[in-house]
């Protein structure tokens, strides 16, 4: 039997307009292959029994949990959301603020599952998959970037110690305290296939080999991924090094060279926009869990979203590979 419409809803539908925070979750309904992540979790998830409390419904748990990671709320402010923002408890699958809204401990419980077996990165991979049986990232090449998150230095805390997994780093003379986010980018599509979270001080050329696809047949980046021994080695492989040239005081870099660079840099550039996203319209600056595993849980959420958003349209161009680069 179709349930009756309430006034409210009569009145939410009649608005004169949608507020940003509408727009964007009306553009997450449409472009997350929700179905097929559901079915990733489900196996892991609890099931109802004929006693004790029944489980709240997975597919409102899992988007109450996306809410939380694209709105940057805490188990607390998640919970109030529910109650406050009649969009957000729209989006979650509640039509009434007097329904059954889970609690904050239900909301921990469930980000703790699915961190628990590592299924925020199963699902960035299932968003590739997806995305690579509609033929949107078909290209063979990857572009390769790592960035900064801070993390809180202070010691003023019950523990009276930084968090022991995070680490301080230098660059350009400035010292810096958290973790690295290091990714690896679709050339043709500009969606994330892969991410890896480190401590600050590690070097971004080690995590190389953990962001490259094996169908990859070229490789872009800056001038930190600059290495003789990987050049020859993908050289090796069959791979097309379209790293940047690395000059120095007692040997600058020929006049080739720099026009060899600022012919990869096109291409290589638009790597910064995934950083773009993650920092600036989910405001991902500081981590917010203590430990690599938690953050690296939300980051790959960020970027799932950022992947299946790339695949929707904002980059229908495709990027052809100038046949110079690399030679």
């Amino acid at each position: 039997m179709q349930q009756q419409t309430s006034f409210a809803e009569l009145e939410y539908r009649n608005k004169k307009r949608q507020t940003r925070r509408e727009l964007f979750l009306a553009e997450m309904e449409t472009v997350v292959p929700w179905a097929n992540l559901l079915s990733c979790i489900e196996p892991h998830y609890p099931k109802a029994g004929r006693r004790g409390r029944q489980p709240m419904p997975l597919a409102s748990m899992f988007r109450i949990y996306c809410l939380q990671q694209w709105f940057n709320f805490s188990d607390r402010q998640m919970e109030d959301a529910l109650y406050e923002i009649d969009s957000v408890r729209r989006f979650a699958g509640f039509a009434c603020v007097t329904d059954a809204l889970p609690d904050e401990t239900t909301i921990l419980n469930f980000r703790h599952l699915l961190e628990k077996h590592d299924l925020p990165a199963q699902l960035l991979a299932r968003i590739n998959a997806h995305l690579q049986a509609k033929g949107i990232t078909v290209s063979r090449g990857s572009m390769v970037d790592a960035s900064i998150i801070h993390a809180p230095s202070s010691t003023k805390n019950a523990a009276k110690a930084r968090d022991p997994e995070m680490h301080q780093t230098m660059k350009n003379r400035q010292w810096y305290f958290g973790m690295k986010l290091h990714v690896g980018v679709d050339v043709n599509s500009g969606a994330v296939h892969s991410v890896v979270a480190t401590a600050a001080n590690r070097s971004d050329i080690e995590q190389l080999p953990k962001l490259l696809r094996a169908s990859d047949e070229v490789v872009f980046g800056d001038t930190g991924y600059a290495s003789q021994d990987y050049k020859r080695g993908a050289r090796a492989l069959g791979l097309r090094w379209c790293v940047q040239e690395k000059g120095s005081r007692s040997h600058p870099l020929s006049s080739s060279q720099r026009k060899k660079n600022r012919k990869q840099s096109s291409i290589r550039a638009r790597v910064e926009h995934v950083f773009r996203v993650i920092k600036r319209q989910f405001a991902y600056t500081k981590v917010r869990y203590r430990g690599l595993a938690k953050n690296a849980a939300q980051v790959n959420m960020l970027e799932s979203v950022h992947a299946a958003r790339a695949a929707a349209g904002r980059l229908r161009g495709k990027v052809r590979l100038p046949s110079a680069v690399g030679e």
